[in-house]
């Protein structure tokens, strides 16, 4: 008898998941990162415990045709190649076609969408890696993604997410990481009915620092303004040192090459 075995495809996309997804930050990343590619310039992030009960993500992006809808889900389909040369020009944020199959594959998923000039959306459901259902839906311009009981049907995974707040922390630092590297988008952060962000796009880069970092400060302030305003001067270094609260005990320190952070990194202040 054989020893090597074909993998049924529900089991790859699980396996696939863990390469894709390993909390609910992960999966915000990636449904904005899909969004900001569609060309939405608003994006609404919404989280349920952290996101293990619900991660929604709605844009007034693009859009999908029916067609493109249906082949979404499947693996390896994108949009963003279609040659071995194309892997030497990648202009946008992600190009294997994993992300969405992946995540569908350890939920219960809904995805929503309407092409623009379209009359009506569609809309597909899948539980676990199977497709429950793709019908005619009633939908607004772009594209809503519901991602339900995230890692439902593996309890090992889900075992060791963290507790709903320290989940909602990483959500909150990506989403500000998105915001900083596109001021041009404007986005929302909403958890359990409380507003946690809530920014439109600004004119330029220190704007938008400006904007997050007071925020982040408690709303203002001589001290808030200071600090945002030292840090929207440095922004034409692409480098920010953020002082996040009144008593500088760390800093944090990112990179923006090409609207992607490249690092972040936490460092204790050195005692004198």
């Amino acid at each position: 008898m054989a020893k090597i075995n074909r993998l049924p495809s529900d089991l790859a996309n699980q396996i696939a998941a863990g390469e894709v997804v390993e909390r609910p930050a992960s999966v915000v990343k990636e449904l904005v990162e899909n969004a900001i590619d569609a060309g939405a310039r608003r994006v609404a992030i919404h989280i349920e415990l952290g996101g293990k009960k619900q991660v929604r993500v709605e844009d007034d992006g693009e859009g999908m045709e029916p067609e493109d809808a249906r082949l979404a889900i499947e693996r390896h389909a994108t949009s963003k190649i279609r040659r071995a040369d194309d892997l030497a020009a990648i202009l946008t944020l992600g190009f294997r076609g994993e992300a969405l199959p992946s995540i569908a594959s350890v939920s219960h998923f809904l995805l929503r969408t309407r092409a623009r000039g379209r009359q009506s959306g569609t809309e597909i459901r899948v539980n676990g890696g199977a497709v429950a259902g793709v019908v005619e839906a009633a939908a607004s311009e772009g594209t809503v993604v519901e991602v339900n009981d995230l890692f439902y049907n593996l309890p090992a995974r889900r075992k060791f997410l963290k507790a709903d707040g320290a989940e909602s922390a990483q959500v909150s630092r990506i989403v500000t990481q998105l915001a900083l590297a596109y001021p041009e988008v404007g986005f929302t952060l909403t958890s359990a009915g409380r507003t946690v962000l809530q920014i439109v796009a600004p004119p330029t880069h220190r704007a938008r620092v400006m904007a997050l970092f007071q925020l982040g400060l408690g709303g203002g302030g001589p001290i808030g303004a200071f600090i945002a305003g030292s840090l929207a001067a440095l922004w034409g270094l692409k480098l920010a040192m953020v002082l996040p609260a009144l008593a500088m005990t760390v800093l944090i320190g990112f990179v923006l090459v090409r609207s992607r952070i490249w690092t972040m990194r936490t460092v204790e202040r050195p005692n004198f």
